[in-house]
């Protein structure tokens, strides 16, 4: 007698967000301690599953509010991945995960009992959940990337700066020390930022001119 074997469930949608901010000259990436008993007491990214009739960017900019308290940052998909692990017997599930830039003095983490969320070091990070230390890994690169030809790091900086302050954010980004004034020569060839019209004082040195960027929205230059 044939025997038929039952299908496997369609698999789940998840909605992960890997999302940077520069504290104190080093990057960071936003993490949540798992309360579920399928990784417990793990760090994971923020995520969760795709609501009926939710849009996958709406679902990320969600999350991303949710967890920070702030919206209007550079928010961009990153990559599906159909592969993180689960955990044995665990429903397959497809990942679409996202990259967000947030101001850290912007930021208001969610305040909660469980599922607490904390800043880590991306160079520091411990064997996360689900595999989520490859996500991070392609988030940093992707960040790298994107560096080299748009202006993404205004999601980082207030809307005025000095070029030191810039240019400890590249610096956190790509994790090297860059030449002081082979940086100034091509941030300012690039087009991406211009003088804000102030000056800042810095303890005992000169006056720092302040500067801000051309355009507070994603551009590529």
């Amino acid at each position: 007698m044939a025997t038929h074997s039952i299908p496997a469930p369609p698999p789940l949608t998840a909605v992960v967000v890997v999302i940077f901010t520069v504290v104190e000259d080093d990057l960071h990436v936003l993490l949540v301690h798992r309360s579920e008993a399928h990784y417990a007491g793990y760090w994971a990214l923020p995520g969760g599953l795709l609501a009926d009739g939710e849009t996958l960017d709406r679902a990320a900019a969600r999350k991303l509010l949710d967890e920070t308290g702030v919206h209007d940052v550079y928010l961009e998909q990153l990559y599906t991945f159909g592969e993180l692990s689960r955990g044995d017997g665990a429903q397959r599930a497809v990942a679409v995960t996202y990259f967000a830039l947030v101001q850290h003095e912007q930021v208001r983490l969610a305040v909660r009992t469980s599922w607490q969320p904390g800043w880590h070091s991306v160079y520091k990070l411990p064997e996360l959940a689900f595999d989520n230390n490859a996500v991070v890994d392609y988030a940093l690169r992707r960040l790298r990337s994107k560096l080299e030809y748009t202006n993404v790091a205004y999601s980082l900086l207030p809307r005025q700066f000095t070029l030191s302050e810039l240019q400890q954010v590249y610096e956190a980004i790509l994790d090297r020390e860059m030449d002081k004034r082979n940086f100034r020569r091509r941030m300012l060839s690039l087009g991406v930022i211009k003088p804000a019209g102030g000056q800042r004082m810095a303890g005992a040195h000169r006056p720092a001119q302040l500067y801000t960027f051309t355009k507070r929205e994603p551009a590529v230059v």
